[in-house]
């Protein structure tokens, strides 16, 4: 089994969905007749990126919006208070079929500094306090006392009372009592503390209250050992650890739950029992996201389909023409085939999100569906509202596109499903040990619509020149800077995996397969070298001396 690729090189100049830019996109790309999984991990490991059977390259120093491939570290992710907000919702939805006020996905997802705030507080619950009674006691009496100090200060310096007594109306069957009341008016903005709140409190106020406590914490257990007696104990103050992804994903529901949600994964192509028999429902979930989210006319849904993804996806020349093309087609298989428009529609549909070049692999030490190309399915009440693509890798599992039932767009189904395909990483890694990684696709940080995927942390990102990964924390003052950048701070590192022999280069000609160097004595075109030496170059040594480069 070996992959077999033709490859198409370089066209630039075309549109950029991101910036509208005209002609601004640049990339390189390959038909993939067939694909290894593991040549497949090996390309994207090198900024390639397939959509159906068409695999590409942004040329990134370039194109007009780089785009950065990016992987998370599932095995030490945690969600964040926004992800968080998006699993309660779902549950409560589940549970009591809550549907909750506005949508979430509108929300910026960085919570760093909010949760940073929590995780600090956190921090006081999980010390285990081992000292003497009366001498936390007379360390709280203290800590009080200051505070009350403070606060009286506060009083003297700033806020006054006033007294604001009540309308007749609003005393009238309230229960309110009809005498004056007391109000604490807060401060005009600068002119002081709002004493109807507690006061604030540091944070190296509080690190400081923390060590005193340690250390005195060490000073009475070294005493009660010292004279033989036994170390005095207070009981440990409840763990405020975290909850897993899986714990706030997998919450049992009550036995009498509005909603029941069902997960599947069904391989895609080649097209299983089950991803044939769900086919249908699957496509009209498409198509109606089609329509309502990506604004598609309904007597017009060939000319979105090419937009499904960004024109680089495609070979540029094609995609030029294939509009009117593919227009004029329609109309003579509906005028002279009488065929249902539908059909056309689908054919779409299945050359970029069912189509695959990726081989199925049963590895004994793989998972237990296997690697390749999946559809991740979510089953609400016995129907489909929401559809994953999926491609499963050797070390990794790649997120290709997700669709889903805009009648569902208050679920967040776009984070809910990034935070599935997380979860389903790390259940895969648990049976496959090196299966540690999720891809995102690309990160694209002049497109702010598209730096949501960076808060899904930890996370790297590529070095388009040396191709090593690179925390993206360590990326980001860069790209603010630039839109190109090279990650590698080494000036003298190199790509080590580029082409370093090219005659060892595989080709498929004429129903064989041979090195470059014995099919180039039989050419007369000096000038094919040029691009089969690009071509390697792009792919690496590896998947060059692997894949068979089909050549007329």
């Amino acid at each position: 089994m070996a992959s077999v690729v033709e490859y198409k090189g370089l066209k630039a100049g075309y549109y950029c969905g991101y910036c509208e830019s005209r002609e601004g996109k640049t990339s390189c790309g390959m038909w993939a007749h067939s694909m290894t999984v593991q040549d497949y991990q090996d390309l994207i490991d090198r900024g390639w990126r397939r959509s159906g059977k068409y695999v590409y390259k942004p040329v990134m120093d370039q194109t007009c919006c780089p785009q950065y491939t990016i992987r998370c570290h599932p095995l030490q992710f945690q969600p964040s208070k926004s992800h968080k907000k998006v699993l309660k919702k779902m549950l409560k939805f589940l549970a009591k079929g809550e549907i909750s006020k506005g949508n979430c996905e509108d929300e910026p997802m960085d919570s760093t500094v909010e949760d940073a705030v929590d995780g600090d507080f956190a921090l006081i619950n999980k010390l285990d306090i081992k000292c003497d009674l009366k001498t936390l006691s007379d360390l709280k009496g203290s800590i009080e006392s200051e505070e009350k100090e403070k606060e009286k200060s506060i009083k003297k310096e700033g806020s006054k009372e006033f007294i604001h007594p009540q309308s007749i109306e609003e005393k009238l069957g309230s229960g309110e009592p009809s005498h004056p009341i007391k109000v604490h008016i807060g401060p005009k903005p600068g002119k002081g503390a709002d004493l109807s709140k507690p006061p604030c409190r540091k944070a190296r106020e509080m690190r400081k209250e923390r060590q005193r406590l340690k250390r005195m914490q060490q000073a009475s257990a070294a005493a009660s050992e010292a004279q033989g007696q036994p170390v005095c104990l207070l009981p440990k103050a409840k763990s405020n650890q975290p909850k897993s992804l899986e714990d706030l994903i997998f919450q049992s529901l009550p036995e009498n739950a509005s909603h029941k949600l069902e997960v599947r994964v069904v391989r895609s192509s080649p097209p299983s029992p089950q991803f044939r028999a769900t086919f249908q429902e699957s496509y009209q979930v498409y198509k109606r996201y089609q329509m309502v989210v990506h604004k598609d006319p309904p007597d017009k849904p060939t000319v979105s389909q090419v937009r499904l993804v960004p024109a680089s996806f495609e070979d540029p020349e094609f995609n030029s023409s294939f509009n009117q093309s593919f227009s004029l087609y329609t109309k003579y298989q509906v005028a002279i085939h009488q065929e249902a428009p539908e059909i056309c529609e689908k054919s779409e549909f299945t050359r970029f999100l069912c189509s695959s070049p990726l081989e199925a692999e049963h590895p004994a030490d793989g998972p237990e569906c296997g690697y390749g190309s999946f559809h991740q399915q979510y089953w609400l009440d016995g129907k489909i509202i929401a559809v994953g693509v999926l491609d499963i890798l050797p070390y990794c599992v790649s997120s290709v596109y997700l669709y889903y039932d805009p009648d569902y767009s208050f679920l967040s189904l776009g984070v809910y499903s990034a935070l599935r395909e997380i979860a389903f990483t790390r259940q895969l890694h648990e049976k496959t040990s090196q299966l540690s990684y999720y891809y995102m696709g690309f990160y694209i940080h002049s497109c702010p619509k598209m730096r949501y995927k960076g808060q899904y942390r930890p996370s790297d990102l590529l070095c388009p020149e040396t191709y090593v990964w690179v925390p993206i924390e360590q990326c980001l003052p860069s790209l603010d800077n630039s839109k190109y950048c090279r990650f590698n701070q080494d000036p003298e590192a190199e790509d080590e995996g580029r082409s370093k022999e090219l005659d060892r280069l595989r080709v498929f000609h004429r129903r064989s397969a041979m090195p470059y160097g014995v099919y180039k004595n039989h050419q007369e075109d000096p000038s094919e070298e040029a691009g089969v030496l690009e071509y390697a170059n792009l792919v690496g040594q590896k998947c060059s001396e692997r894949m068979l480069l089909f050549r007329h």
